[in-house]
């Protein structure tokens, strides 16, 4: 029984991180029935953010941390204002839009792997080795912090929508699009201000990711950004609380794969659950069916 929490202990800590990524494919998608393909991209880059400004340029562990937010937020409005707001403009498809966001992450890939190499980099870490010991689990200090503050900035992001003014601008522009630019929304800031801010929870994610594994290099973000896609359409994609669910069950699931049976299929078993869900719920655990007017 010890073994169960030990694996469900670690399953928290990284559901959490996938979490924080997911809900930023769901606030895209909602806003604009977009997947951005970027996402895991944006994780990659936070992560070498702030390695280069701890490990290279000697900041403090907060400042380092403060300025890869920035970075990776500017850079996620940068995107849709360069790249997605002149197709928006044009009346183009949303395909055209997709495979947009999949050419400007391969262009950012290869702008990373030139600057940075495509070697692993060994990665620092927050509270190295030490540990609490509960009923026999050991449960590190690493853990608690990013459980933690996963949790303060979901409930943050969840007041931020439902309480201030650009949440309610983002949810209006979230029902319809056409609609609330006839209300007077600046539509146009509205969704850059959505990319800020998932771009900003994708770099979080992206730093304590690889503190918890302790290396980065430049295809970090590959295997999150499937995974937090994968787990965004498992709790409904367009829900906030459904990418959240998505990222736990996900995280929670690879976790006891690689416990009990091997690390080598955890990837395989996460997948099965997404599409053994799918098959009963095709809309995701907390969705919606979604309702074509004709």
């Amino acid at each position: 029984m010890q073994l169960f929490f030990q694996y469900l202990v670690s399953g928290i800590a990284l559901g959490s991180l996938y979490a924080l990524v997911a809900i930023g494919y769901s606030l895209v998608y909602g806003v604009l029935e977009l997947i951005n393909m970027t996402h895991g991209t944006i994780y990659m880059i936070g992560a070498f953010m702030f390695y280069i400004a701890y490990s290279l340029w000697g900041a403090s562990i907060a400042v380092a941390a403060l300025f890869a937010i920035a970075v990776s937020a500017i850079l996620g409005s940068l995107i849709e204002y360069l790249t997605l707001r002149p197709l928006r403009k044009a009346r183009m498809a949303k395909t055209t839009a997709l495979i947009c966001t999949i050419g400007v992450s391969t262009i950012l890939q290869n702008l990373m792997l030139f600057l940075m190499g495509s070697q692993s980099r060994s990665y620092p870490s927050l509270f190295f080795g030490k540990y609490l010991v509960v009923n026999g689990v050991y449960i590190t200090y690493l853990q608690i912090t990013i459980v933690a503050v996963a949790a303060v900035l979901l409930v943050v992001l969840n007041l931020f929508i439902k309480r201030s003014k650009m949440g309610m601008a983002m949810r209006a522009t979230s029902a319809s699009y056409d609609a609330a630019e006839l209300m007077g929304i600046s539509t146009n800031f509205v969704i850059g201000m959505t990319f800020f801010v998932g771009a900003a929870l994708a770099a979080v994610s992206g730093i304590f990711g690889c503190m918890t594994f302790m290396s980065v290099n430049i295809s970090s973000g590959v295997s999150v950004g499937m995974k937090t896609f994968a787990a965004t359409v498992l709790g409904g994609i367009g829900e906030f609380k459904g990418a959240v669910l998505g990222g736990l069950i996900i995280g929670i699931v690879e976790s006891m794969t690689a416990g009990y049976v091997t690390s080598e299929v955890r990837d395989i078993a996460a997948f099965s659950v997404l599409i053994l869900v799918l098959i009963v719920r095709p809309s995701g655990l907390l969705g919606k069916p979604a309702q074509k007017k004709v």
